[in-house]
């Protein structure tokens, strides 16, 4: 490491950037244990090298210790037992087991989607340990398949090719039912968002739904209807989902069709939520309460400025249509965005829209997500429940 560059690796932060390497002994390749070691030469520690990434090194220990087949059995035991701590109810089988940093497996990321795994291989390190690692996972996990979606732009970063595809035992089904405390959802593995559903929000539908007796909803960024199925489970009298994609508002349908909802209290709306959520400003919509769940807009630094004001956008909008008393639930999913930047954001958008707002509570990803302390980037999802004053 370079003089002055250490103090990260002190903290026990997992990565290391390129411009903090003084020098590198030796021709590791891609994936590869290396040693990382103080100016004074004192190991601190054991990582993955990844030779094209800004990351170069990714910690697996913050001590000089093997890395093997037994280290990633110890680490994924830890990580799957801890869901069970954590007393996800029987009534749920479909979650993260493993959240890459935060369960000190940088770069894997394996969901759980009733009886099939899916797998992500996102960094150099856990591809070069990934048949060892899929061995460990099949004598933790029993499953009928497991299945890999290593499509994320990350990977590219690494210098990975993009790769999907059964790994291991059955083809899963083109869709798979879950069950979430008690809801069903039919989830795409093979081709939907991030892993096939958004199970980070699963603890922010459930809140939604006890605010939902007798409102009038608009649920934005719907996706395939997880916040509209809980929303009409509390009682709301009317949603209206917004989503750019129509596969997936036909699956918001089914998935209310198979809840056995009122599907007439469900009204889905094909195109872009920016421009749907001005003509509804302009033709003076009211709504009990808008949820605003949008994709990632920053995928760098230098896309903060205008992902900001994109949020800004909805949320000036979201804001307009409410009514006194009214509820926001508004997200960001974007990594790179701050706390303190994303509320300043909700905030200009309250007083752009001349209204006055409260923050009830913040909301973040699931329990299942965890966030692990020298890892505060593991933190993406941000959220905020506001409430109009009047």
């Amino acid at each position: 490491m370079k003089k002055g560059r250490y103090a990260s690796v002190v903290r026990h932060h997992p990565w290391i950037f390129s411009g903090a390497i003084e020098k590198v002994i030796g021709n590791p390749g891609p994936g590869e244990t290396v040693s990382v070691r103080s100016e004074d030469g004192a190991i601190s520690g054991v990582g993955a090298y990844s030779p094209f990434s800004q990351i170069r090194v990714r910690f697996w220990a913050f001590k000089d210790r093997e890395i093997d087949n037994s280290f990633f059995y110890e680490r994924l035991k830890a990580a799957i037992k801890s869901r069970f701590d954590l007393a996800i109810p029987s009534t749920t089988n479909a979650y993260r087991l493993v959240n890459a940093e935060s369960d000190g497996l940088p770069g894997l990321v394996i969901d759980r989607y009733s009886n099939f795994l899916v797998c992500q291989f996102l960094s150099q390190g856990v591809e070069y340990w990934r048949d060892g690692i899929i061995a460990q996972l099949i004598s933790l996990v029993p499953n009928q398949g497991i299945f890999e979606r290593s499509d994320g732009d990350v990977r590219q970063k690494e210098g990975l090719e993009i790769k999907t595809g059964l790994i291991i035992g059955e083809k899963p089904p083109n869709l798979i039912e879950i069950m979430e405390e008690g809801c069903k959802f039919l989830v795409d593995i093979k081709s939907g968002h991030k892993t096939g559903f958004y199970l980070d929000q699963r603890e922010n539908r459930i809140l939604l739904s006890r605010f939902s007796e007798g409102a009038r909803i608009l649920n934005c960024f719907s996706y395939t209807g997880g916040f509209a199925v809980w929303a009409i489970k509390g009682g709301a009298r009317e949603v209206i989902n917004i989503d750019s994609s129509r596969i997936a508002l036909d699956l918001a349908e089914e998935n209310a069709r198979i809840n056995n909802l009122d599907q007439g209290r469900m009204q889905n709306i094909h195109g872009d939520a920016f421009k749907i959520l001005r003509e509804f400003t302009n033709e003076r919509e009211k709504f009990d309460i808008v949820v605003l769940d949008p994709p990632k807009f920053a995928m760098s630094k230098a896309g903060l400025p205008v992902a900001a004001r994109g949020y800004k956008d909805i949320n000036l909008s979201a804001f307009k249509l409410l009514r006194p008393g009214g509820l926001l639930f508004t997200f960001s999913c974007s990594g790179l965005m701050q706390h303190d930047l994303f509320q300043k954001i909700v905030f200009d958008a309250a007083i752009d829209a001349e209204t006055e707002a409260q923050i009830i509570t913040r909301l973040t990803q699931a329990k299942d997500h965890p966030t692990a302390l020298n890892f505060p980037e593991g933190t993406y999802l941000k959220g905020l429940m506001c409430r109009i004053s009047g």
